[in-house]
């Protein structure tokens, strides 16, 4: 894999994510042009056919793209951040490059009778049975992200498809549940299927545990009748429908840690 490939997909996936909250147009060149207008206002000019070309290039084709430092660093800046290196060490989902590997090395498992034995697991010992219970491990038993597919380690035994291939999903308390039902009833709300969302979009159940070293650029949070809820991921409150805002120094020390 070419250098900060990972790196450089997910900045892409962030961006365009922040852009389709903010644009009024919901298409994709919609979404592109609000991007290019804002990033002209506040940092250096981008056109949208050049965001669309890396966009596509990376994150759809998941090909290398030469892009210069400096269209990276005001990507970055657009997120928040200082510039791509600050970017690279905080981003909050290390899990998102580990998913990305192992599905990987399941997808080999199965699409190969036989296989050759990852350099690790052959001077370890590991068998199949083995190996799979060490990826259980990594992963929490959680769903192998891939942009064009998800697989469970039960896929391997021929159990169920992981909760994403379910067509809907719901807000219950602090996490989306998926479901193949369009309605559930009145007082719940069905939305198509996220699998971004899904997997990574829950409310923080424990705001205490929260300090301004573990939350900035990685916690979200809304302020709703003087009551404050905090999520994992940045979008819109499942419940209210707000936007949410990054959190602050200043709402950290006020409203969570102990």
């Amino acid at each position: 894999m070419s250098k900060f490939l990972s790196e450089k997909k997910k900045l892409l996936e962030d961006v365009y994510k922040k852009a389709s909250e903010e644009a009024t147009e919901t298409s994709f060149n919609g979404i592109l042009l609000h991007l290019e207008r804002v990033l002209q206002d506040r940092h250096e000019g981008l056109s949208y056919k050049t965001f669309e070309n890396y966009y596509k290039t990376i994150v759809e084709k998941e090909e290398d793209y030469n892009i210069k430092r400096s269209i990276l660093d005001n990507l970055s800046k657009y997120l928040g951040y200082d510039d791509f290196g600050k970017y690279c060490s905080e981003w909050k989902t290390i899990e998102y490059t580990i998913q990305h590997a192992i599905s990987k090395i399941v997808i080999t498992i199965i699409n190969k009778p036989i296989f050759t034995m990852p350099d690790f697991f052959k001077k370890n010992g590991l068998g199949i049975m083995e190996m799979v219970f060490v990826l259980l491990l990594v992963t929490g038993g959680v769903v192998f992200s891939n942009p064009k597919s998800s697989t469970r380690l039960g896929f391997i035994s021929g159990s169920n498809p992981p909760a994403t291939d379910k067509p809907f999903m719901y807000w219950d308390k602090d996490r989306y549940m998926a479901t193949d039902s369009s309605y559930l009833g009145p007082q719940i709300k069905v939305e198509p299927m996220d699998d971004e969302n899904f997997t990574y979009f829950k409310k923080i159940t424990r705001p205490d545990t929260l300090t301004i070293d573990n939350a900035m650029h990685k916690v979200w949070y809304d302020k709703s009748n003087n009551e404050v809820e905090f999520f994992t991921s940045f979008g819109k409150h499942p419940e209210n429908g707000k936007t949410l805002k990054e959190v602050t120094p200043y709402i950290i020390s006020t409203y969570a840690g102990e």
